[in-house]
C-alpha cells in the first residue's frame, strides 16, 4: 500500500503566490525592476496609461528629485497628478537625498511650496526614498497589501479609441474592467454588443444580463 504524504498538502497551503508588480517599459533603464526582482517580485512590462508602477491596485509615480524639478519647471507634472488623483489609490514616489531636494533646479521655498500643493490641493500622497533599492523595498512592502481592480473610469486624461470603448461599457452597473474587456473581445464593438441577444451576454453578464438589458433600451424622456 503506497504511503500518503500528509505534509504535502500543507506545504502547497504554506506556499503563496507571488504578487505580479505591472511596471511601465519606461522604466526599464531604472535599477528598480531588478531590485524588484532580487525580493523575489514577479514583474510584467507594459505600457501603462496612468504611473509608473502598479501595486496591488496602488498607482505609483517615481520620480527621481531632478526629474521632478524639471517637470515642475515644464508643468509636466500637473498633468500627471491629475492622473493620479483619479485613482483611489495613488502614490508620488521622490528618489534622492537631503542635499539633492535643495539644491539646483528651483528655489527650495518653490520646491517646499509645490510639496504642500501635492499633498493638499492633488491630495496624492508622497513617500521619499533614498534610492532605487530603497524604492524597490517600499513596494515590496506595498505588495502585500489587499489587491484592488483597476478602472478606465479612472483613466489617463486622453483615451485611445479602444480605451474610450472600455470606459463607456464599465459606465454600466456591475460592469467592471475585466467584464467590459471580455465583451469587447468577443463582440468587436458597441454597436454588435447593444444589437447581441440576452444569450450572448448572459455569457459574460450573467444574472446582469436583464438590467444591463433595460438601460439600453430605457428611454430618457417618458
Amino acid at each position: 500500500m503506497p504511503l500518503l504524504d500528509i505534509f504535502s498538502k500543507k506545504k502547497e497551503e504554506g506556499k503563496k503566490e507571488k504578487t505580479k508588480i505591472e511596471v511601465d517599459f519606461r522604466e526599464k533603464n531604472s535599477l528598480v525592476p531588478s531590485e524588484l526582482m532580487k525580493l523575489g517580485m514577479e514583474i510584467e512590462f507594459k505600457h501603462l496609461l496612468v504611473g509608473d508602477y502598479i501595486v496591488k491596485g496602488v498607482v505609483i509615480e517615481r520620480k527621481t528629485i531632478s526629474d521632478f524639478k524639471s517637470s515642475i519647471i515644464n508643468k509636466r507634472i500637473i498633468t500627471q497628478l491629475l492622473e493620479l488623483k483619479q485613482f483611489d489609490k495613488s502614490l508620488l514616489v521622490l528618489e534622492g537625498t537631503d542635499e539633492d531636494m535643495y539644491q539646483g533646479g528651483i528655489h527650495e521655498n518653490a520646491f517646499r511650496g509645490f510639496l504642500l500643493s501635492v499633498a493638499l490641493e492633488y491630495e496624492v500622497p508622497v513617500i521619499f526614498t533614498h534610492n532605487e533599492r530603497d524604492t524597490a523595498k517600499y513596494i515590496s512592502v506595498l505588495s502585500r497589501k489587499e489587491k484592488k481592480d483597476i478602472s478606465f473610469r479612472a483613466s489617463k486624461i486622453f483615451l485611445s479609441d479602444k480605451e474610450q470603448l472600455q470606459f463607456i461599457l464599465e459606465g454600466f452597473p456591475n460592469v467592471g474592467p475585466k467584464k467590459a474587456q471580455m465583451l469587447l473581445e468577443k463582440f468587436g464593438s458597441l454597436r454588435e454588443i447593444i444589437n447581441s441577444n440576452e444569450d450572448d451576454l448572459k455569457e459574460i453578464l450573467g444574472k446582469r444580463v436583464e438590467e444591463f438589458r433595460k438601460l439600453i433600451e430605457m428611454r430618457y424622456l417618458e
